[in-house]
């Protein structure tokens, strides 16, 4: 998010003076010296104070440093938190919150996704961290040459509307393909694409300015989709709020509050409709893959972070 920090400059004119004495001379200096001392230290103030209002937005939390306990909605609606982590623990997240994604997973990907291993997924300092590496890996009889980290509600939580948001910062380079997305907790049962799927964000390391979301739902026993993104900057170096707000009949998705893309309930032709029931969350970092892979691996981003700072549900 950017913060414009407006500066007050004051400017010296020149005005003609009669013939001074040097008493007068002095005072003159003094009083210029004073008032420049003060137009200095005034701009540092107004410096200071911006700086600290575009930390309370980034840092989505209230100026007393609580979290929001509601929050209106771009449509004007007033919300709860119902659900959420803040990452404040340290070692493996809760498993009262969380499971593991475990092994070769989908979309030809190279990562081995690894269960309850802290070098993959940890908290510290207030933040969850899903770290992927390069290094040979073998367990229960299947080898890999990378391992990532990939944790999911499912089975803990699942939501049916509402708004979902996480804060986070991306891993960089070629080969990587975060994601912020969610399942029908009925997938199991039905399958994909009928379980529905919402992708909040997801992002390749080849195209570094993109931020995608994407709806996938069913059509005729087939696979339905449509998505969007949006071109922002310096997502690896910072963190962003990546957020849907769901609806009956619409998914409005933000990144830092700004609304790029909006999927309305008959914009594609969808039978079964899948979002009237509840989603579980998923936050992944694949390595390569159908998407990610499209240009190669750069092994030498690793290991590469994917940092979570927190995830919160309003409804």
């Amino acid at each position: 998010m950017c913060c414009a920090v407006r500066f007050r400059f004051f400017r010296f004119l020149p005005h003609f003076y009669p013939p001074q004495n040097s008493g007068e001379r002095m005072m003159k200096r003094c009083t210029f010296l004073f008032a420049f001392l003060f137009a200095f230290l005034f701009s540092g103030i107004l410096f200071t104070a911006s700086e600290l209002n575009a930390a309370e937005k980034t840092d989505g939390t209230a100026k007393d440093g609580s979290v929001p306990q509601t929050i209106q909605t771009h449509d004007g609606k007033t919300l709860r938190l119902v659900w959420n982590d803040e990452f404040d623990g340290t070692g493996q997240p809760s498993p009262e919150k969380w499971g593991y994604e475990y092994g070769f997973v989908r979309n030809r990907e190279a990562q081995f996704y690894t269960r309850e291993r802290e070098k993959n997924v940890f908290q510290k300092d207030g933040v969850l961290t899903i770290r992927s590496f390069r290094e040979p890996f073998e367990e229960n009889g299947q080898k890999a040459d990378y391992t990532s980290g990939s944790i999911t509600t499912e089975g803990h939580a699942g939501w049916k509307y509402g708004r979902i948001e996480v804060s986070a910062k991306l891993p960089k380079g070629r080969g990587v393909w975060p994601a912020i997305w969610m399942l029908g907790t009925n997938r199991k049962d039905i399958g994909w694409p009928k379980c529905g799927e919402i992708d909040i964000m997801e992002y390749v390391g080849y195209k570094p300015t993109q931020i995608h979301a994407t709806v996938h739902a069913p059509y005729e026993g087939k696979h339905t989709s449509k998505g969007s993104y949006i071109r922002l900057e310096g997502v690896e170096d910072r963190f962003a709020v990546y957020a849907v707000e769901w609806t009956e009949e619409k998914m409005d998705f933000f990144v830092d509050d700004q609304l790029y893309f909006t999927y309305r309930r008959g914009d594609r032709p969808v039978d079964p409709w899948p979002f009237d029931k509840p989603h579980y969350l998923i936050l992944n970092t694949a390595i390569g893959g159908a998407w990610g892979g499209v240009y190669g691996i750069d092994d030498s981003i690793f290991p590469c972070d994917f940092v979570i700072d927190y995830v919160r549900v309003y409804q």
